[in-house]
């Protein structure tokens, strides 16, 4: 998965669990890319993805994704997004 700009944003690949999952995060499952639309705590630290197609997808506290993230952009410059950052000691 590529990182794409929209305007003001851009979608970055992040690595997903059941703790971090979030709404709005854009999964490939079986060649196909499903925006989670809801998201439900199941026992033992699981949850339950809703996806706008209606499908479903069960991910354990093992359960290692890559995902597609929305990430808002201040000032509107996607070329800045990305950039490394530099940060002094």
């Amino acid at each position: 998965m590529k990182a794409a700009a929209l305007d003001g944003a851009v979608l970055s690949p992040v690595e997903i669990t059941s703790a971090s999952v979030q709404r709005g995060d854009i999964i490939q499952v079986g060649g196909q890319q499903c925006r989670v639309s809801d998201l439900f705590q199941l026992p033992g630290g699981a949850k339950r993805l809703v996806f706008d197609s209606g499908e479903l997808l069960t991910i354990h506290t093992m359960t290692r994704l890559v995902a597609l993230r929305l990430l808002r952009v201040r000032g509107g410059d996607p070329t800045h997004a990305l950039a490394t950052r530099h940060h002094r000691r």
